[in-house]
């Protein structure tokens, strides 16, 4: 790998040395000038060769370790990360099919499917009366064997009766919906929003508590245009990228 180079400013700008030292980094990434798997010089290298000490050097690592950018191998060293995903924020995202679309092998393990009585906000959402019996689902997903994205989901019983007889591990939710009951998804409303894991969903995801999630909220509708699915999906941050095509403003 050739030796990296970067173009730090005067420490006396505005701009954190640190911050300068990522961005230079993060120019090297983009450029292809440093490729995914890319192994970096060790610290004692790296800051000699940058001229700066060595804990400004690891806030700059850190800042890109959270990013998604960097890896840290304990006794290995830190790689340049894999790029993320794109996932397109105006679309319906089809997991597996878009999963394998892009080369990569997906996964499932459902983690809860059971009926239990509709909480106040999940009934208003669902239009449905308050205690009426609604599927609470959550499905763990995984992009070549490593855990990805968590799924958290709420369907109407009574739409959906036996729903729990059907192996959501191989299937499609929106083919079991379709095939088995008749129900196409025919539009979604979604929001993204930047969360930090808890606990239990860093556990799950293989992640630190506190690590960024991009938390997707989809309320989707059937062709009669009646609600039938209320989601809760969060994405790791590091491994996916959410984007848009924008059209020109018409004034």
């Amino acid at each position: 790998m050739a030796a990296i180079k970067l173009l730090l400013g005067h420490q006396t700008m505005a701009i954190p040395l640190y911050i300068q030292i990522a961005e230079g980094l993060l120019e090297q990434i983009e450029s292809g000038a440093l490729a995914p798997g890319d192994r970096l010089p060790p610290e004692r290298e790296l800051s000699e060769s940058l001229g700066v000490n060595r804990m400004t050097l690891r806030q700059a690592l850190r800042a890109l370790e959270t990013q998604g950018l960097l890896i840290r191998q304990q006794g290995s060293g830190t790689y340049v990360a894999e790029p993320k995903i794109e996932r397109e924020a105006g679309r319906l995202f089809p997991f597996t099919e878009g999963i394998q679309r892009r080369g990569h092998l997906p996964g499932a393990k459902v983690i809860k499917l059971e009926q239990q009585p509709a909480e106040i906000s999940v009934a208003n959402k669902l239009q449905t009366s308050v205690s009426a019996p609604v599927y609470r689902g959550q499905r763990l997903r995984f992009i070549n064997q490593q855990p990805m994205m968590l799924e958290k989901f709420f369907l109407p019983a009574h739409c959906f009766p036996g729903f729990e007889q059907y192996n959501l591990e191989n299937r499609s939710l929106y083919e079991v919906m379709e095939t088995e009951y008749g129900f196409v998804v025919s539009r979604a409303r979604q929001s993204l929003e930047a969360v930090s894991a808890t606990e239990y969903e860093a556990e799950l995801l293989k992640i630190k508590a506190g690590a960024p999630l991009m938390l997707e909220q989809r309320l989707a509708f059937d062709q009669d245009g009646q609600p039938i699915e209320y989601a809760k999906d969060v994405y790791r941050g590091d491994r996916f990228r959410f984007v848009t095509e924008l059209a020109a403003l018409e004034l």
